[in-house]
């Protein structure tokens, strides 16, 4: 797999979909996300650079995925 980064919205929320396929999105928090995404195997970037916006970005596009199917 490739290496994760916080730009890749779209590649870390497919991860996270594989990680937790039964979320429940009413109760999803920022704070879950960034967790979540911190101890997957591929993620390489410093977890000090996120932001909100970054993580809401995750977020809409795990959203998204799930609702779109």
């Amino acid at each position: 797999m490739d290496d994760l980064y916080w730009d890749a919205s779209y590649a870390l929320a497919r991860r996270l979909a594989q990680e937790h396929p039964e979320v429940d999105f009413e109760g999803l928090t920022l704070n879950m996300v960034y967790n979540w995404v911190i101890v997957l195997p591929d993620f390489k970037d410093d977890p000090e650079l996120v932001n909100d916006e970054l993580l809401e970005a995750i977020f809409q596009e795990w959203y998204e995925s799930r609702t779109s199917l």
